[in-house]
This record gives structure tokens, C-alpha cells and sequence, in this order.
């Protein structure tokens, strides 16, 4: 895939939208040999580029029963089945902690509690959403990511409505059973990275994408964030990484339109 004048697409500035894609990449990185579960097209642009280039060795599915030996583009269809993945065995992987998987959070709290199930009291929602799913099992048992492409104050609260993904406090008031294998990894949104990496686990800002200012993630924040002296910039792709995903990954550009320019 090349522009109309001839250049390489690599050649052109990374897009806001490929500096997510990288986030999310980064949070697959040192897994092994690991399952990785993509939730969402920029998670899944990601979680390709880290098996094609610092991640050889992360497994990938078709997303309904098969592990696929290649890396087709978003969208494609695999041409190499490695092995079979039923509901069963995929669910083992879960309990095992062998997989790390991404989701996405309708609300987050700045302790990691997700929300994807319900706005307001349960009992009488202001709007139903997903239902709890696979949330709660993810979060004990293995390491878990979150993106969320529109980072605001209603995604960004200070106490979800519902929990549904099990933040560090909620892990730590439960027990021994839900802390020994909890571990959320990032949170990735279209304004940049966090974590929970502080003494009492509450959200840190980790990086800013490029035009980003604190002032504009803290207004979009419901909640004081943790913030180191010097926030750095997310990590810039490498010509190579452009080149995959833009002409390999993602050659029908589906990354931008779930951020905005």
C-alpha cells in the first residue's frame, strides 16, 4: 500500500490511533507464550503487531474456536489452524491464568473496578449494557488490560455503578482467593497510558500520546490521578511498526475510525 506519490505509507507521521495501537501492543509484551485476547479493533491491531515483532511467541485466535498460526489482517480470515479451541478449553486457559486479555470498560475506577454491566442502580438501570460476562473470572485468574477509545468523566468515575471486572480493592476486601492471581495490567485510552502501579494500587498516568496535556486528562479524569514529576510521551512507532500495521495489520485503516483525530 503505498500514497499517491509513490512513498512507502510508513513514511507518513503516526497517527493518534497508531500511537494506541502501540500502547496496546506494549501491554503483550514479555507474556511468552501466552493466549492474548483482544477486545476491540485497536487491541487487536496491537496485539498482531507484538506477535510479529517483540511478542513471536503470543498465541492468537480466530475468535470463535481455533488457535491460528498466522497473522492475518483485521477482519481476514486465518489461513493456518495450530490447534482447536473450544469453549472448554478455552475456559481452562482463563482458570490457568495462561491468558491476557484486553477489554473494554464502560466505567473504571481508580482502583481497576470495570463496569460493563449497567448505568445507575442495578435495580432500576438507567441503561442496561453487557451484562457482567467473563469479567469477573478474567479479572481473578489472569492478567487483564483495559482500552477505552473515548476517554472522559463518565468512562473515568470516581465508584462504577457496578463492578463487574475486579479492581485492587475489591480483590483485596474479598480475599486470598481473588488477589493470588489478580493482576490488571494497563489501561490504555485515546488520551494515553496508565496503570496501577503505586503503593495502594490506585491509577497512575504512565504517558501522554503526543498533543496531550495533563490538564486535559485530568479534566477528563473523574478522580485525582497519580502523577509522576515527568510524564513522558507514549512511545513513538518504529518505521517498521508503521509499515505492519499499515500495510500488513490494518491496510483498511479500521484503527482511525475508532479514535478521533
Amino acid at each position: 500500500m503505498r500514497t499517491p506519490t509513490g512513498a512507502p505509507t510508513a513514511g507518513r507521521a503516526a497517527t493518534r490511533a497508531e500511537y494506541c495501537v502501540i500502547a496496546c501492543a506494549e501491554a503483550w509484551r514479555g507474556d511468552g507464550e501466552i493466549l492474548a485476547s483482544p477486545m476491540g479493533t485497536i487491541p487487536s491491531v496491537g496485539a498482531r503487531l507484538a506477535k510479529l515483532t517483540f511478542s513471536p511467541e503470543l498465541l492468537l485466535t480466530d475468535g470463535e474456536a481455533l488457535l491460528i498460526g498466522d497473522v492475518p489482517a483485521v477482519g481476514a480470515a486465518s489461513g493456518v489452524t495450530e490447534g482447536w479451541l473450544p469453549y472448554r478449553r478455552h475456559l481452562t486457559m482463563v482458570m490457568g491464568g495462561k491468558r491476557h486479555v484486553m477489554m473494554g470498560a464502560s466505567q473504571i475506577d481508580r482502583f481497576g473496578n470495570q463496569n460493563i454491566s449497567c448505568v445507575g442502580d442495578w435495580r432500576r438501570p438507567r441503561r442496561q449494557l453487557l451484562g457482567v460476562r467473563g469479567a469477573p473470572g478474567n479479572t481473578v485468574n489472569n492478567p487483564v488490560s483495559y482500552w477505552v477509545p473515548r476517554h472522559s468523566a463518565r468512562v473515568f468515575v470516581a465508584k462504577v455503578d457496578m463492578i463487574s471486572g475486579v479492581g485492587y480493592d475489591s480483590a483485596a476486601a474479598a480475599g486470598p482467593a481473588a488477589t493470588r492471581f489478580h493482576e490488571l495490567r494497563r489501561v490504555v485510552s485515546d488520551l494515553g497510558v496508565f496503570d496501577f502501579a503505586t503503593p495502594d494500587h490506585s491509577m497512575r498516568l504512565v504517558s501522554l500520546h503526543p498533543g496531550v496535556t495533563l490538564d486535559q486528562v485530568r479534566g477528563a479524569t473523574g478522580f485525582a490521578l497519580s502523577v509522576p514529576d515527568e510524564v513522558p510521551c507514549t512511545r513513538e512507532p518504529t518505521r517498521e511498526e508503521l509499515r505492519l500495521v499499515r500495510e500488513v495489520v490494518d491496510p483498511r485503516s479500521l484503527r482511525e475510525r475508532e479514535v478521533r483525530a
